[in-house]
């Protein structure tokens, strides 16, 4: 979820396009390699760290949930040595936790940053550098696609010391209760290797453990489980964690690499523009200007005096960010994000600011404290335009306090940057105007008059705290399974909000500081009509409605009284003439295609059998754990007139990139992209795509004819991948029809 969406979300919720998903090869997750120690001893144990980066939107899956549930766990392939053993299982630190409606089981996933770390007893003096190779999944909410990723990691240089150990002592016997393998990193070059091959088990355990690409974690303290490993034994082995008992909850964070702190730092601003019209402020505006374009000051000193008044609004609010930054550090802003004690707090504070902004009550500073600041504003001077604008932030802390929490309560869940980048933006629009109308003070004419509509601003901040408050009640609702907010009660409060605000703008009601309203505004009205807009949109929630602008923010679909998707029209069983099979499928005993339809689960099985029916193929690049695979199978496939066409007039095969099953050894090969070794099913499905159509997320659908090699060249239409339009999809099969039987007519003769 990003943060700008995050924090404007009444914004940009009728904004937003839907447009198409480019083919391009994605890499939502970046990983690095880390150790705790680069100096250790014989007997010590010491941390390999993955961190995880992901891009906005995009979460990882993470190592403690089941891996037949469907996603791709997080898993870490190392050669054993005996230079050191390992210790228990890859650890996760500081993932979420959450049922998922579409695998109905509890999964665990990263976004913004995470950590998973694998604990290794040191066994033998050297230098020591550990490689190992991780397989994991990064997928969006936001369009439904899934990345599946494998990187090789390098950890160290370790330089160690002491007396070499026997390899047994290093060993921990794993627990009787526990179900996990570990894996262990490859050794240093200068360290004694044992490179025997791999044997059936490790190879099944392997296969049952791989993960597709995910998003980067948050970094925090970790669940931990047992289970080790024998250092000594030579075959290769992947780690596949246990589920813990208990996560925290992790909320959703800024990627600087792929531009999520522009966008928050646009939110902000955005922030810092709206608190210029609160109450507070806007009188100040002409007040504070009227000082620099009075006294004997010359122009050029009366512009110089306004920039440095701007520049110390500026930096004040960003000695505000930096000491939330300072205070907290990475673990503190960590803490904030994923424990329940700082999730009631602000959710306490947020409701209580809007209740504040609503009329209730006002917040407000000390006076001996604003009355001394001031008194250091009045010796004029350089220094007294410092004071003069912190005595602003101070006058203004009423209106101006409420947001400024959001953005900072926000930013303390992204990365340790973000309270200092919210702060600037904010600043910036906060400043902006008070410097350009004391250099430009001819400009004061245009500004509208104080007045009644300052406090109608204010109320409407009042309600969107007060939505905004349910965020983070949810978030610790979610990770600690208290079951008091559902999805059914928070949609039903915030229609109740919506429906509220756009009463109270349409003057159906006052509140106790409100001006008489002789009439409606066109500002006004334009603003009701947005909040009954937003209510409307969320009705069809109550309903099982997945709403998708608003992802992040809903909990979520486990619990409805009634669900659209389960009330879709039943489709006529598959079992026509048109839709037999010319050979048994591969993999069917595990694999199966939705609304009975008969097809493959091999490329090359699927083009023997389009050949000898004389139809195109449909091939349906998909994964377990693609949300938007599913969706688009529940309302797309399941439409009457796309059903018939899959069923008619194509050879369907649905590709899984992320399926663990390991493949016969003559089958298994090199990559010529890469050069990694494909060894199972779902890895050679993602080589396939990534090679031949230079796409790496699903879901993505393909028209080929089965005389045709399987490239972006010889398609039969541009393919095309989340499209959730039934009539965009039906045209798009069409058209690949209609191109299969232009390239496949016969011949006329003279």
């Amino acid at each position: 979820m990003s943060i700008l969406k995050k924090l404007v979300p009444l914004l940009v919720l009728l904004l937003l396009p839907l447009w198409p998903v480019a083919a391009q090869v994605l890499t939502p997750t970046k990983l690095t390699a880390a150790v705790s120690k680069t100096t250790a001893k014989v007997g010590d144990e010491i941390d390999l760290i993955v961190n995880a980066r992901m891009d906005a939107n995009w979460h990882l899956y993470a190592t403690n949930f089941d891996p037949d549930l469907g996603p791709t766990v997080f898993t870490l392939t190392i050669p054993k040595n005996a230079a050191y053993a390992l210790v228990g299982p890859p650890k996760s630190v500081g993932e979420k936790k959450k049922f998922d409606d579409v695998f109905k089981g509890d999964v665990t996933y990263f976004e913004g940053t995470g950590q998973i770390k694998q604990r290794i007893k040191i066994l033998q003096p050297g230098t020591l550098t550990i490689k190992a190779e991780a397989d994991y999944q990064t997928c969006t909410d936001v369009d439904g696609r899934c990345v599946p990723g494998n990187d090789a990691l390098s950890f160290g240089p370790i330089t160690v010391t002491g007396t070499a150990a026997t390899p047994s002592t290093g060993a921990v016997t794993p627990p009787a209760t526990s179900t996990s393998t570990t894996t262990s990193p490859t050794a240093t070059p200068t360290m004694p290797t044992a490179t025997a091959a791999v044997t059936p088990e490790s190879t099944t355990a392997m296969a049952a453990t791989d993960a597709t690409p995910a998003p980067t974690a948050d970094t925090a303290t970790l669940a931990s489980a047992a289970t080790a490993e024998l250092a000594a034994s030579p075959a290769a082995v992947t780690a596949v964690p246990t589920p813990a008992a208990s996560v925290a909850a992790t909320a959703p964070a800024v990627d600087p690499a792929a531009g999520g702190l522009w966008a928050f730092a646009f939110g902000a601003f955005v922030f810092g523009l709206g608190a210029l019209i609160t109450p507070c402020v806007f009188p100040l505006i002409p007040m504070t200007v009227s000082f620099f374009t009075s006294g004997g000051d010359s122009r050029q000193r009366g512009i110089t005096k306004a920039v440095v008044y701007g520049l110390s609004i500026i930096f004040i609010y960003v000695v505000i960010g930096l000491l939330v930054t300072v205070l907290l550090g990475a673990d503190g802003l960590n803490l904030i994000s994923t424990h329940w004690l700082p999730n009631l707090i602000f959710f306490a504070v947020f409701v209580t600011f809007g209740l504040s902004f609503l009329g209730l009550f006002e917040i407000t500073l000390p006076h001996g404290m604003v009355n001394k600041i001031d008194a250091q504003a009045d010796k004029g001077g350089w220094g007294g335009v410092f004071f003069m604008a912190l005595t602003l932030v101070v006058v203004s802390f009423s209106c101006t306090g409420p947001i400024v929490a959001t953005i900072l309560s926000l930013a303390a869940q992204g990365q340790r940057v973000t309270p200092v980048v919210g702060m600037l933006g904010f600043s910036l629009a906060f400043a902006l105007p008070f410097t350009l109308f004391a250099i430009f003070p001819a400009w004061l004419k245009s500004l509208p008059r104080s007045g009644g509509w300052l406090n109608t601003v204010k109320v409407v901040l009042g309600f969107v705290e007060l939505m905004l408050a349910l965020k983070f009640l949810s978030m610790a609702d979610l990770a600690y399974h208290w079951n008091l907010l559902s999805r059914d009660l928070y949609l039903t409060i915030w229609i109740t909000l919506s429906g509220l605000l756009g009463l109270y703008l349409l003057g159906r009601f006052k509140l106790s500081h409100d001006s008489d309203l002789p009439h409606l505004s066109v500002g006004r009205l334009l603003m009701a009509v947005l909040a009954f807009g937003f209510m409307v949109y969320l009705v069809p929630g109550l309903f099982g409605a997945p709403l998708p602008l608003l992802a992040g923010y809903l909990p979520p679909q486990t619990s409805h009284d009634f669900s659209l998707a389960s009330a879709a029209t039943p489709m006529a069983p598959a079992t026509s003439a048109t839709n037999t099979l010319c050979e048994e499928p591969r993999y069917a005993d595990f694999l199966e295609l939705p609304h009975g339809l008969h097809g493959y689960f091999d490329l090359a099985q699927a083009q023997r059998c389009a050949r000898a029916l004389d139809k195109p193929i449909f091939i349906d690049f998909t994964g377990h754990a693609c949300v938007n695979c599913r969706k688009m199978e529940a309302t797309v496939w399941s439409d009457p007139q796309v059903l018939k066409r899959l069923r008619d007039d194509y050879v369907v095969v649905a590709l899984y990139v992320d399926d663990k099953a390991a493949l016969p050894a003559n089958e298994q090969y090199t990559s010529a992209h890469d050069g990694k070794e494909k060894t199972t099913l779902g890895k050679k499905n993602a080589d396939l795509q990534l090679t031949g159509f230079n796409v790496n997320a699903q879901p993505y659908y393909v028209l080929l004819d089965p005389n045709s090699p399987a490239d972006l060249a010889h398609t039969l239409a541009p393919p095309i991948a989340y499209e959730p339009d039934v009539a965009a999809f039906v045209r798009f099969l069409d058209a690949g029809l209609a191109q299969y039987k232009r390239q496949n007519q016969p011949v006329a003769t003279r």
